[in-house]
């Protein structure tokens, strides 16, 4: 027994980190480098990202995004005109008026309760 009891004295004195006459000095010497670096470290990464802002956005201008959108904006006009003619509208207020509209949008509510209360467990 006096052999365990001994390990267990042995093992929580080099558990103990040794005590060095300067080692207050050292603590300080590194706080300061490490808040430095912060300040450098800030400015580099504010840096990156301005210079990763100004290409992203060169890089939509000389796309031609704008236009497309444009273009993107006439075709859904004119496929909504062209589903109009297909099917007349007194049919949907019909069918939504019905209470086929409520149900939908009761169940569009669940799944997206249901996507929020998973993102905040994901959270936790």
């Amino acid at each position: 027994m006096a052999e365990v009891d001994f390990e267990r004295r042995l093992e929580r004195l080099f558990a103990e980190p040794p005590n060095f006459p300067d080692s207050q000095a050292f603590v300080e010497r590194v706080e300061r480098r490490l808040n430095r670096g912060w300040t450098a470290r800030r400015w580099l990464i504010g840096a990156a990202g301005l210079a990763g802002g100004v290409i992203g956005a060169s890089q939509l201008l000389m796309s031609n995004l704008f236009q497309r959108f444009e273009t993107a904006q006439h075709s859904a006009k004119v496929l909504g005109q062209g589903l109009s003619h297909v099917s007349s509208t007194t049919d949907m207020v019909s069918a939504l008026s019905g209470g086929y509209g409520m149900w939908i949008a009761v169940g569009l509510a669940v799944v997206t309760l249901g996507f929020a209360v998973s993102r905040v467990i994901e959270e936790i």
